[in-house]
C-alpha cells in the first residue's frame, strides 16, 4: 500500500455535541466537514485530542471516523485519531479505522501509564504492526506526561515502515529540528502548535495539525501553504495575523474555547463533556475580540 504524503493544513476536529442530551450532533460534524473541505485543507482529523477522544465511546469513535470518510469522498484525507493508553484498544481502534477507510491513523503516546521508552516503542510498533495504512505518531508530553524522545522516534521508523509521520507538539521547535537532523526525509514533521507552525516550516516541517482551522479554515491553510511554497514574507505577515486567534484558542481548555467561536458563527452548540466545561464568559468575548480583530487592518 503506498504511503501517504503529508503536506499542508489538517484540522484537528472538534466534537459538536447535542445541549441536553449530549450526543454527538451529526448535522454540526457535516457542516464542519463542509467548511473544511471548502476552506482547501489537507486533510481532517476526527477523534483526537481536540475532538475529546477520552470521552468518546469506541462506538461513538467508530461513528465519527465512517461518517467522515463518507463526507469526506475523497476530497480530502482523513487521519483517524485511535490512540489510547490501552495498547489493545489503540490497536483495535486502528484496525476498525482502516477497515472504514480512514487515509492514515494517528495514534497518541500513551497518557497517565507513563511507559518508558522501550515501551514507546513496544507499543507503537504493535499498533503499526496491526494495520497496513500510515501511523502518524503524536507527541504531546503536556498532555499525556510522557515525552517521545527523537532517538525513540528513529527507533520506532526503523522497526515500522508504516510509521511515516510525526504531530510534534512538545512546543520547542529545537525538537523538530532534532528530529529533522537524525531522520530526514524518513519521517515528516507536522505542527502541532499553532503558534509553531512557520517557525517549524523554516526548519523541515512539511505542515500542522491545526485547533484553528477549525474555526478559520481557509487563512490557516493559506497561511501553511505560503510558509511551505518559501514565500516567507508573506508567510510571515499571515502567521502573525492568526496569532492572535491561535492566543484565544488556547485561552481555557480546548476545545472549549474553539467551540464558543463555532458556537458564535452558528456552526454548533459549544458544549463539551465533563470534566471539561464550555468556555468561560472573559473566554468568549477573548475569542470574540480575536476574530472581530481578523484581519488586523
Amino acid at each position: 500500500m503506498a504511503m501517504l504524503n503529508f503536506s499542508g493544513t489538517y484540522t484537528a476536529l472538534v466534537t459538536p455535541f447535542t445541549p441536553f442530551t449530549d450526543a454527538i450532533d451529526a448535522a454540526a460534524f457535516d457542516r464542519l466537514l463542509e467548511q473544511q473541505i471548502a476552506g482547501g485543507v489537507s486533510g481532517v482529523v476526527p477523534c483526537g485530542t481536540t475532538g475529546e477522544s477520552p470521552t468518546l465511546s469506541p462506538d461513538e469513535q467508530t461513528q465519527l471516523v465512517k461518517r467522515c470518510v463518507e463526507v469526506c469522498k475523497g476530497r480530502t484525507q482523513v487521519i483517524a485519531g485511535t490512540g489510547s493508553n490501552d495498547t489493545r484498544r489503540a490497536i483495535e481502534a486502528s484496525r476498525e479505522a482502516e477497515r472504514l477507510g480512514a487515509d492514515a491513523v494517528m495514534v497518541v503516546a500513551p497518557y497517565y501509564n507513563k511507559p518508558s521508552q522501550e515501551g514507546l516503542l513496544q507499543h507503537f510498533r504493535a499498533v503499526a504492526n496491526a494495520v497496513k495504512c500510515a501511523v502518524v505518531v503524536y507527541n504531546v508530553p503536556g498532555r499525556t506526561g510522557i515525552d517521545i524522545l527523537p532517538t525513540t522516534l528513529a527507533r520506532i521508523a526503523e522497526a515500522c515502515p508504516n510509521v511515516t509521520c510525526t504531530k510534534e507538539a512538545t512546543g520547542n521547535v529545537l525538537r523538530a529540528q532534532q528530529i529533522a537532523c537524525l531522520l530526514g526525509d524518513r519521517m515528516t514533521v507536522l505542527s502541532g502548535d499553532d503558534a509553531l507552525t512557520l517557525p517549524m516550516i523554516a526548519i523541515g516541517a512539511r505542515g500542522v495539525i491545526s485547533v484553528t482551522s477549525n474555526v478559520l479554515p481557509g487563512q490557516v491553510s493559506e497561511a501553511t501553504a505560503l510558509a511551505l511554497a518559501g514565500k516567507f514574507a508573506e508567510a510571515r505577515k499571515a502567521h502573525l495575523a492568526l496569532v492572535p486567534v491561535h492566543d484565544a484558542m488556547f485561552i481555557e481548555s480546548n476545545p472549549a474555547p474553539a467551540k464558543a467561536a463555532l458556537a458564535a458563527l452558528g456552526m454548533m452548540n459549544d458544549a463539551v463533556r465533563a470534566p471539561l466545561v464550555r468556555a468561560s464568559d472573559a473566554a468568549k468575548r477573548a475569542v470574540a475580540e480575536a476574530l472581530t480583530a481578523f484581519p488586523p487592518k
